[in-house]
This record gives structure tokens, C-alpha cells and sequence, in this order.
């Protein structure tokens, strides 16, 4: 069917000026719901997965090379000084990424989710393959960490706008009933991508000298980087936008054609702090209390068992291994059990689990032996389980489809950065000023609390659909269904759906607000 001339179009609004008000208060149609296309969404999570693993994989991998790459870099320097240099290189990483999650997540709610994140892809593997071939100190002199200060900065911007775009983009293409699931295989990846990295680089510490390590094998990991970036860029070019957000952009546009404002358009970073200030607070808390014992289990614990309890560096990155790939793969699982049960449940296990079994992980670690320092990595373990398997699926069920790259990209970054990438040096820091071991397990606690406050103010999101978007299912049957059992279905709230239903089942404001637009 041709489009509409402007002279149709013109009584066409003039149509619907004057057409009066219906009685019939607004209901679910199946012609409303949208039905999964089921090869673009396992597209769409391979992209985002595999985009996901390269990421962490780059974390893994330069936590593990950290103290190769502060002798390359810095030679001359003490070899405290290398220390700091690498670590700060590493914290420089996260310095970044809440400007890039502010810049990037404005602009994938304006230009579209899939371009965007095709360019954070393009952006993190180009940089982590030119850290791999970067000429070092002996060859380029001070402009060696100056450029490797650059290559850093550029993968925390890709990256913020990474994670908080991977995950709008996977929870607006799947399904109600099974988001948690297909949201949850996001960190699945991410865990895989660090425990990958640390592998590899333990392999090459095994089987080559220290000499060789020092000279070139150092560069390995990262030039794998590019083959990696080539086939999750490539998948990721292959995806459509999310059908959410191609409905977000044809309201705008009809909105735009009837000269009127559109009521959910995306927000400038100043509009959308005041209108979503106490999402964008709960978000924020929530990451933190995650991220924290997250970081404490993957960035904090080689420096920790070699540091503080002994190890030697080999052993303290292997230890980490089998624990890291069994939570991996168990997070999927805590995933679907949202899905069942509900994500504020799974959470609340989460924060508990993280105060009630801190200490006696970190007592169990301090015990020295091999079984009970894996008892406590398993320990440490089981709350990141839950956590984070359901980050990524409540985090964007609190903004509106318009707003919520944004949201995400400004809420998950700013307390990344503030608490994930400070966490090894935090609690290596009461270590130090306390002299206890256990002063790590007491700061995992302190802000495992206060996400248990924000847990209990999140609103519950399992089987519901998106803010701004209509109900997402996998076939046309279970549409049928919904469309049948919408006035019971308690995950259904037809009034947030159609918010126009308030004043049409109010006969008498609704009458006047008729009669006030056609005089």
C-alpha cells in the first residue's frame, strides 16, 4: 500500500480530532503483541555474547600480564613503581567508561542499539590488538605507556557503551517469559571471556620461560584479540534493531507527523537524570553490591592468594579457574529460575548469600589448604551466581524503551567505575591499613546491605513486559492466549500498557477533555 499524500493525510488528522471519544476502554489485540523472530534472536544473543567474552576476555588477560606489561613499559623504574604503573593503566580503563556509557548510550537510543553496538565492538578489538603490537619502552621510549595510556582509554569508552547496550539490546528482543534466561547468558560469556584469558595466559606461563614471556608471549593474548572481534562483529552485523525500539521510533514519528510531542522521546543526560533519578539510583546501588563481589572473586583474588595468603602467581590464577567456568555455567540456571520465581527473589539470595557467607570464605581461604581455599572460592562464588545472572535483565526493565540505553549506559558505568574498578585496590588497601585478612569480607558486606535496600524498592519485572514496549512471546499461540487471559493474567497491567485507558474509563473527564479539544 502506497503512502498516505499529504492532502490524506491531512483529514486524516482531522479525522481523528473529531472522532469521539470511545467508551470501550483500550484492550489487548493480538495484532499488538509481538511474536519472537526466533533465528534473528539467537543471532542477536550470539552477537552480544560472544561481544561480552571479548571484553572480559581482555580484562582477564591484562589482570594476569599485569606486572609483564609494568617491566615492559616502565623498565627503568623500581618494581613497586611498575606495579602502580600497570595497575593504574588498569584503572585507567574504568575512568573512561562512564563517559563513554553517557555519550554512547545517548546515541543508541537516537540512532539504534545495533549500530552502536557494532561500533563498541569495532572500537574494544582494534585497541586490545594495538596494545599486542604496541612497540615498548625500548624501542619508542616515553611515548610507549603514553600510548598504551591512549589504547586504554579508548577500550573503557567502547566498553561503556558495551555491557549497557549488549543488554538493552538482548532484553528488548526476547521473550517475557524467558528474559532472564537469555539475559543471564550475557554474563555467561562474560565469565567464560575472563576465565578464557586467564587460561591462556596460564598456559603460556607453563610452558614457556620467563624470558620469552618477558620478550614476546606477552602479546599473544591480545593479538587473538582481532579474530575474535572479526566474528562477533560479524554476527553482530547480521541483527536487525529490536522490535521494542523500531516501535519506540514509529511513535515518535507519528507523534512528529501529528505535530504533536512525542511522550516518551529519548532524553538529553540533564532530562533524564531529574525523570529517572530514583531508577538510575536503585540501578546504581544494585551494580555496586554486585560488581564488588564480582570483582572481589575475579580481579582481587590472584593479588589476594599471592599477596596476602602466599601462593605462588601460577597457583593463585589456577585456583580461580574451575570455580570461575562452574559459576559460568551455573548462571544461565539462576537466570531461568527468575524467570520462575521472580528476579527480586534471586536477588534477595544473592545480597544475603554475599553477607551471611563473606567471612567464612575468606576464613576458609585463610586456612592455607588447597580444598579449603577452593571451598571458599566456591563460597565467594555462590552470590555473584545469583547476582549477576539477573543485573542483566532487571537493570533495563526500569527505564522506558526510549531512555533505557541511556539509563543503563550512565546508572551500570558510574558505579563500575566507582566501586568494581577501585574494588582490588580498596580491599587490598584495608588489608594493609588494618592488618586483618578478613577486611575484605567485611567491605563485600557493607555494600551487599545496601543493595539489599535497593532490592526491596525494585519493582518486580519477571514475566512482564518492557516499560514502553507491548507484550514480547515466542508463538502465535501463546499470543492467543495472552490476548484470551489478559484480564486475569496477574504479569499483565493493561492500564501501564495504554495509559489513555485512565481517562476513557472515567466517562466524565474524558467527556470534558473531548469536549475542551473540539472547541
Amino acid at each position: 500500500m502506497s503512502d498516505p499524500t499529504p492532502i490524506e493525510s491531512f483529514w486524516q488528522r482531522l479525522l481523528r480530532r473529531f472522532r469521539p471519544a470511545s467508551t470501550e476502554p483500550r484492550r489487548l489485540t493480538v495484532d499488538d503483541v509481538t511474536i519472537v523472530d526466533r533465528p534473528m534472536l539467537r543471532r542477536a544473543v550470539a552477537g552480544t555474547v560472544v561481544g561480552n567474552l571479548m571484553e572480559w576476555y581482555d580484562i582477564g588477560v591484562y589482570g594476569y600480564l599485569a606486572v609483564i606489561i609494568g617491566r615492559a613499559f616502565l623498565p627503568d623504574a623500581e618494581a613497586g613503581a611498575q606495579s602502580l604503573f600497570s595497575l593504574g593503566v588498569f584503572a585507567v580503563t574504568f575512568v573512561a567508561r562512564p563517559l563513554g556509557g553517557v555519550v554512547l548510550g545517548q546515541l543508541g537510543d537516537r540512532l539504534g542499539r545495533q549500530r552502536v553496538l557494532a561500533f563498541t565492538l569495532i572500537m574494544m578489538a582494534a585497541a586490545t590488538f594495538l596494545i599486542g603490537v604496541l612497540p615498548d619502552y625500548s624501542v619508542i621510549g616515553v611515548w610507549a605507556p603514553i600510548l598504551l595510556i591512549v589504547l586504554k582509554l579508548a577500550q573503557g569508552f567502547s566498553t561503556g557503551g558495551e555491557y549497557a547496550g549488549a543488554t538493552t539490546f538482548i532484553t528488548e528482543y526476547a521473550p517475557d517469559r524467558r528474559r532472564g534466561f537469555y539475559a543471564s547468558l550475557l554474563d555467561l560469556g562474560s565469565y567464560m571471556g575472563f576465565a578464557i584469558g586467564a587460561a591462556f595466559v596460564s598456559i603460556l606461563q607453563l610452558t614457556l620461560s620467563a624470558e620469552v614471556m618477558q620478550g614476546f608471549a606477552w602479546r599473544i593474548p591480545f593479538l587473538v584479540a582481532l579474530p575474535l572481534g572479526l566474528i562477533a562483529i560479524y554476527f553482530r552485523l547480521k541483527i536487525e534493531d529490536t522490535p521494542a525500539f523500531q516501535e519506540a521510533q514509529d511513535a515518535a514519528a507519528r507523534a512528529a507527523d501529528e505535530a504533536q510531542d512525542a511522550a516518551d522521546a529519548p532524553k538529553g543526560v540533564i532530562a533524564l537524570i531529574r525523570a529517572y533519578w530514583r531508577e538510575l539510583l536503585t540501578a546504581f546501588v544494585l551494580v555496586a553490591a554486585a560488581n564488588t563481589v564480582g570483582y572481589a572473586l575475579t580481579s582481587y583474588m590472584p593479588t589476594y592468594l599471592t599477596g596476602t595468603l602466599g601462593y605462588d602467581e601460577v597457583h593463585g590464577t589456577l585456583l580461580t579457574l574451575p570455580v570461575l567456568v562452574a559459576m559460568a555455567l551455573c548462571i544461565p540456571l539462576t537466570g531461568r529460575l527468575s524467570d520462575r520465581i521472580g528476579r527480586k527473589k534471586v536477588l534477595f539470595i544473592g545480597s544475603v548469600s554475599a553477607i551471611v557467607l563473606s567471612v567464612p570464605a575468606f576464613l576458609f581461604m585463610m586456612h592455607g589448604a588447597i580444598w579449603s581455599t577452593l571451598l571458599g572460592l566456591v563460597l565467594l562464588a555462590f552470590p555473584v551466581t545469583f547476582y549477576v545472572a539477573n543485573l542483566a535483565s532487571s537493570l533495563p526493565a526500569l527505564f522506558p524503551t526510549s531512555s533505557r540505553y541511556g539509563g543503563m549506559g550512565i546508572s551500570y558505568n558510574l558505579a563500575v567505575a566507582l566501586f568494581a574498578g577501585t574494588a582490588p585496590f580498596v580491599m587490598e588497601a584495608l588489608v594493609q591499613l588494618t592488618g586483618s585478612s578478613l577486611a575484605p569480607a567485611f567491605y563485600v558486606i557493607g555494600t551487599s546491605i545496601a543493595g539489599f535496600v535497593a532490592i526491596i524498592v525494585l519493582k518486580e519485572s519477571a514475566r512482564r513486559p518492557l516499560p514502553g514496549a507491548m507484550p514480547s512471546v515466542q508463538t502465535e499461540e501463546e499470543a492467543i492466549l495472552l490476548v484470551e487471559t489478559q484480564d486475569e493474567n496477574p504479569d499483565l497491567d493493561l492500564d501501564e500498557l495504554f495509559p489513555e485507558r485512565v481517562d476513557e474509563m472515567a466517562p466524565d473527564a474524558g467527556g470534558e477533555a473531548a469536549a475542551s479539544d473540539r472547541a
